[in-house]
């Protein structure tokens, strides 16, 4: 619906990109981009928050407050809870593959 006017196409594809956030957000971590603190994205941002991104927020926190009923639902309700300040504030922000580093063999046996 939000890609029906010019105005709303930013919005509907952040919608969309939290979308996709939500159906596959495990080894992925919130990145926030150079630019995300431009004027047109706070601008835009304020507008979302007020708008739309609370509701969707609150409803990451009541599922994540569920999910944690179950033991099996805590991974869930993890990933529920790294999903909010996305759904704040998704302007200037994605959620990309987070890169584990884990110290090589080499590394060990120089130190």
């Amino acid at each position: 619906v939000l890609c029906l006017t010019i105005i709303g196409i930013p919005f509907g594809v952040q919608s969309i990109k939290l979308g996709l956030a939500t159906f596959t957000p495990f080894g992925k971590e919130v990145v926030e981009h150079d630019n995300a603190n431009s004027v047109l994205r706070v601008v835009f941002n304020l507008v979302w928050l007020i708008f739309f991104g609370w509701e969707i927020a609150l409803a990451h926190l009541v599922s994540a407050l569920v999910l944690t009923i179950t033991i099996i639902g805590i991974p869930f309700a993890k990933q529920h809870i790294k999903l909010i300040p996305l759904a704040l504030i998704p302007f200037g922000r994605s959620l990309e593959h987070s890169v584990k580093t884990t110290p090589s063999v080499n590394s060990a046996v120089a130190a």
